[in-house]
């Protein structure tokens, strides 16, 4: 599927049976150019670690993923029984521990009711990829291509 905003085409994936991918090219120092789902980010890391600070860290963006994907699925599964979560908000935080998580949190936040909420929370960690992807991890496979033309 493909749609046109302001003479800029951008192709979205229709179907969830593919593959996605995005490129990140080093500009030095500590800083990426990501090109992710035809958008262009800058990830860095902070000038305390050396960075220049011109975006967010990997890790930001990976508890942006998951905090985006849950708050897009307790929509979807609020939708389904046909109602909006008002002012929805959902807090990812993760606890570092060495070069990895070793937890993660997600807090929700609405002014819908606890009834109408609380039974969303399941189904949406059913249909959130993130935290599917999380809880089942593939491994990843790393290989050299050749290099960039």
């Amino acid at each position: 599927m493909s749609t046109t905003t302001a003479g800029d085409t951008v192709t979205a994936t229709t179907e969830r049976g593919g593959t996605n991918s995005a490129v990140a090219r080093w500009r030095g120092g500590w800083r990426c150019d990501v090109d992710a789902g035809g958008y262009e980010l800058v990830v860095d890391e902070p000038p305390s670690a050396g960075g220049t600070g011109l975006g967010p860290m990997p890790t930001d963006l990976f508890l942006a993923s998951l905090a985006s994907c849950y708050a897009l699925a307790l929509t979807w599964a609020a939708r389904k029984r046909g109602f909006e979560l008002p002012d929805l908000e959902v807090t990812a935080t993760g606890t570092y521990a060495g070069p990895r998580f070793a937890a993660l949190e997600l807090v929700v936040s609405t002014t819908a009711d606890a009834d109408q909420l609380t039974p969303l929370l399941e189904p949406a960690r059913r249909v959130c990829y993130v935290s599917n992807t999380l809880d089942r991890a593939p491994a990843v496979t790393v290989f050299r291509a050749p290099a960039p033309g």
